[in-house]
């Protein structure tokens, strides 16, 4: 049956995308009129696959798990913040198609790349998956199209690794064919900003190049910031993760010398974020997750270090924000030697181990290290959260979500905050848990916490 649906998808593909002369793919692209091929359906790509359908763009999807492409060729949508109907739509509108086979991408007027770009076990860049993908358009490159990556990376991928594998097409970019960079923005969980109303930063490498992207990426971006090279689109977003990076870490800085001077970091925080000029809150927690954040800095750094320079302030930033779940577990091992209890035979549930609250997103969370780290001590560890059902860990092991409620608390000897969702009871959980580390200042709101004569910092019972 799935070799079947697979034909199926590769014929609407062959109908959808026919095959046209350079000139009028040119053409095409430039009116608007153009067939947009995206590689990779993960959190950015099937959003931007979507966001391009709503506007009356055809799209083909290419991703090489034919369980993703399946699932989109039957409507459905596997990434959280993208909801089922759209992809729904997208396909009774006779707009959107999906497909393992790379050899579609030369009916497609433009391809956008938005792959994985993971590091690797040495912290050093992963881009196996865009040269993957460089690969498979350089096999079929045509006259005329646009090609757009848009996957994280360090400065100079696009012009000095994505390029050269495009030449060997016997093509020149800018006057046979056009290549920029635009990194995506995507925020899991947020919705007010989404693909559509999110600036747009793209560069080319020609001037030529640039034009051409922005003339198709406004046909679905309210708003377009053109830059001047490929190099300056890439640098641009790893100094947006960057700067968040650096920030965050030096929040975090300071909630390691505010528990030394046994000071309420977020009291503190609160009372500098009155400053109406000046400041920018940013608040500590157990660490940096998801798929930017802990990554993306390094790239920039692995970059520099080829160039005989250390990036500094990124790798202090990186080093404390490490550090977190290590402070956190130490806070557990604190609250049950207070109690009389060792860390070897307890019982500690996490609550939230999403890299962020509200979505179901586990990639680079610090609750893995924090289970790790508690394992290692001998804890046994359960955990809940209402958005992740299952969670592979490092060892090959799936944890599944415990049911919250009392037996839960009440049977566990210390419980942890991770990560703040919206869904979790944060009076319940003060009241039921025997010790509670608050690594994210979800309890704070609780009456009984603020009454409290212990001040409110990360072990808020005990």
């Amino acid at each position: 049956m799935r070799a079947a649906r697979a034909e199926t998808g590769r014929r609407e593909v062959a109908d959808t995308c026919q095959e046209d002369t350079p000139e009028s793919k040119r053409s095409r692209l430039e009116s608007g009129d153009a067939v947009f091929g995206v590689v990779g359906l993960g959190y950015v790509g099937l959003p931007l696959a979507a966001e391009a359908v709503a506007h009356g763009i055809r799209v083909v999807g290419f991703d090489v798990d034919a369980g993703v492409a399946d699932g989109v060729n039957r409507g459905r949508s596997h990434i959280p913040d993208l909801p089922g109907s759209a992809v729904a739509t997208a396909r009774e509108r006779g707009l959107l198609e999906a497909t393992t086979d790379m050899g579609h991408l030369a009916r497609c007027d433009v391809v956008s790349i938005c792959v994985p770009t993971p590091l690797s076990k040495t912290r050093d860049p992963d881009i196996s998956h865009v040269l993957a993908a460089a690969e498979a358009v350089a096999a079929v490159l045509k006259r005329g199209q646009l090609i757009v990556l848009e996957s994280t990376t360090y400065p100079g991928t696009t012009r000095e690794v994505v390029l050269p594998i495009l030449r060997r097409s016997g093509l020149e970019a800018g006057i046979d064919f056009n290549l920029c960079f635009s990194p995506e923005r995507v925020d899991p969980g947020n919705d007010t900003w989404k693909t559509g109303n999110t600036p747009r930063i793209i560069g080319g490498v020609t001037p030529r190049c640039t034009e051409v992207g922005v003339a198709f990426y406004s046909r679905f971006v309210d708003d377009m910031v053109a830059v001047s090279s490929a190099e300056a689109a890439e640098l641009a977003k790893i100094l947006e993760n960057a700067f968040r990076a650096v920030n965050i870490g030096l929040v975090n800085e300071m909630a390691l010398i505010a528990d030394r001077l046994e000071l309420d970091i977020w009291e503190v925080i609160e009372a500098a974020a009155t400053k109406p000029f000046g400041f920018m809150k940013f608040t500590p927690g157990p660490g940096l997750g998801g798929h930017c954040l802990p990554v993306d800095p390094h790239y920039l750094s692995w970059k520099m270090r080829a160039m005989d320079y250390r990036t500094r302030f990124i790798e202090t930033a990186s080093e404390i924000n490490a550090e977190m779940p290590t402070f956190v577990v130490g806070k557990v091992r604190d609250a049950l030697n207070a109690a009389r209890k060792p860390v070897n035979g307890s019982r500690v549930v996490l609550l939230g181990v999403a890299f962020k609250k509200d979505v179901d997103d586990v990639r680079e969370s610090p609750a893995m290290d924090i289970l790790e780290l508690l394992e290692r001590d001998g804890a046994e560890v359960l955990y809940h959260d209402p958005h992740v059902r299952e969670w592979p860990t490092r060892d090959g092991r799936v944890l599944r979500s415990q049911p919250f409620g009392e037996s839960l608390l009440k049977g566990a000897d210390a419980v942890v905050i991770v990560t703040d969702h919206s869904a979790l009871d944060a009076r319940e959980i003060y009241r039921l848990s025997p010790i509670l580390v608050d690594a994210r200042n979800a309890t704070a709101a609780v009456p009984e916490s603020r009454s409290s004569s212990r001040p409110q910092r990360w072990i808020v019972k005990g």
